[in-house]
């Protein structure tokens, strides 16, 4: 069973793939989620550009890109992420960047 992030009115909730919720994870400003494959870290993109990689309880790992970004996805075990002047950024978990795109 894989749980799935729901963006709902700037909340992102984790929830059971039968749609109830198990927790929400940010509160306010997020635009866009996405879920790795194993289901343990969750990558949030905020209004402002931000980009926060999260456990799956939703304690903050780190801050990945802190501006310019539209959406962030989970590449394998690296983080795609696209910025607002069309391109896209490969990074590390880590938020090292490995190249741009």
């Amino acid at each position: 069973m894989m749980n799935i992030v729901k963006v709902s009115n700037g909340k992102v909730e984790l929830r059971k793939d039968t749609g109830s919720l198990i927790r929400t994870i940010v509160t306010s400003g997020a635009i866009d989620a996405d879920i790795n494959n194993n289901g343990s870290l969750i990558l949030v993109t905020t209004s402002n550009g931000k980009v926060e990689l999260r456990k799956e309880s939703g304690s903050l790992l780190r801050t990945i890109v802190s501006s310019n970004a539209v959406n962030a996805k989970f590449s394998g075990v690296d983080l795609q992420i696209k910025l607002t002047n069309g391109k896209t950024e490969l990074r590390k978990e880590s938020g090292s960047l490995i190249r741009t795109i």
